[in-house]
């Protein structure tokens, strides 16, 4: 495997483990108890083949979205491709992260200790000064979250995970018993699977990871070698969400009793805290934080791309673009997570993101089997949906 190789595998790892990556999987293994597996079961199938099944139809697509979501129409397609930079942009995604970051490391800094707009604001313009410079060398976003950010993540969770199921595991702790039937937990985590918004930052972000792999390929290639080079990569990240997934669901089983109460923020940091105690406190706060800033600075550059060259139409830099995406991001993530996440649900999770996959299904089987129709399957899936959703 080459070092360029597992780079791109560890930054696409880092580019979808953030804020409700934190969060989701404690929720399945709190609420599935005996059943957890299931429950991850249903999950992964939304939150990780969903991604992976997005970013490979957008290899196909050498990563232009414009083509992707093109084959609905012009100006559906347009209309689309800014709703989704609405959403993983200022609207849901970075205010979200923002907000969590705030919350999980609220006992590590003292004047957090309490919630108010002007030390939400404060944070919130730290935060986004942190990003803005991560992000601003366009061409060493990879090489920051492949070769910095990733492996440190890994770290700290590989050390919280470990003893966590070490404890767990070796005085033999009880799991709590839950009343669900196996049907209602497969699926209240399918959905929660599609809460982590994952497959919209897989369709955008495999701009950026073809970008890097034509980069730094050692010599030109053809689109061939970069769709192998680039599934590989998927492949890699993929799989270490997985494995992540996995090991904080099972962490939740064992050290997640009566937390049900916290806000969904806090989860993380109360079971890391009873884990690995308050000497502990420097491992569980970069944790949260690296993960957090990964998945920010990957949203931030891709909608900056964005308003740089088709909303701005190159009258305006990168460096210019990416302010404004970061100075608009502001706003909402002042307001608390509880506010950002109840904009997730709703219509973006029901109606919106069947839609979504049933475009990247129809894109994907165009590429492999030459299966052409799509309009019909969109507009289908979109009208049940809304049915599904009103009832």
């Amino acid at each position: 495997m080459s070092k360029h190789l597992l780079t791109a595998g560890l930054a696409i790892f880092s580019m979808f483990f953030g804020a409700g990556n934190l969060i989701y999987p404690l929720i399945t293994g709190m609420t599935a108890g005996q059943y957890t597996w299931l429950g991850m079961i249903g999950f992964l199938l939304t939150a990780a083949l969903l991604p992976l099944l997005g970013l490979t139809a957008m290899i196909f697509f050498d990563g232009d979205y414009d083509s992707f979501f093109g084959r609905l129409g012009y100006i559906p397609g347009k209309i689309i491709i800014f709703i989704c930079m609405m959403i993983i942009g200022p609207i849901i995604a970075i205010p979200r992260i923002i907000s969590l970051s705030e919350i999980m490391i609220q006992p590590f800094i003292p004047w957090l200790g309490s919630h108010n707009y002007l030390q939400s604001f404060i944070f919130a313009v730290i935060f986004l000064i942190i990003t803005f410079l991560a992000t601003y060398r366009e061409n060493k976003i990879i090489s920051v979250l492949g070769n910095v950010i990733s492996p440190i993540l890994l770290c700290c969770l590989g050390v919280i995970v470990t003893k966590g199921l070490y404890e767990g595991i070796l005085y033999n702790q009880i799991i709590p018993a839950t009343t669900n039937n196996k049907l209602v937990i497969f699926r209240e985590n399918f959905i929660r699977g599609y809460e982590t918004l994952d497959l919209l930052g897989a369709i955008f972000f495999a701009s950026i990871v073809i970008s890097l792999l034509k980069i730094q390929a050692e010599r030109p290639a053809n689109a061939l070698t970069l769709s192998k080079m680039g599934l590989q990569a998927g492949l890699i990240g993929i799989s270490l969400l997985c494995i992540v997934y996995i090991g904080m669901s099972t962490l939740s089983v064992y050290h997640g009793h009566d937390l049900e109460m916290l806000d969904a923020g806090q989860l993380f940091r109360e079971i890391s805290l009873r884990i690995l105690g308050t000497h502990g406190t420097l491992i569980i706060a970069l944790a949260v934080l690296l993960a957090c800033l990964s998945t920010a600075i990957a949203l931030a550059a891709v909608v900056a791309a964005y308003i740089e060259h088709e909303i701005m139409c190159n009258t305006v830099t990168y460096v210019q673009s990416l302010i404004m995406t970061l100075v608009a991001c502001l706003p909402l993530s002042v307001f608390g997570l509880e506010k950002v996440l109840s904009l997730t649900g709703g219509p973006i999770v029901y109606i919106g993101y069947p839609i979504i996959i049933s475009l990247t299904i129809c894109n994907l089987a165009y590429k492999t089997v030459g299966f052409s129709y799509v309009k019909i399957p969109v507009t289908f899936t979109g009208i049940i949906a809304t049915i599904m959703y009103i009832s």
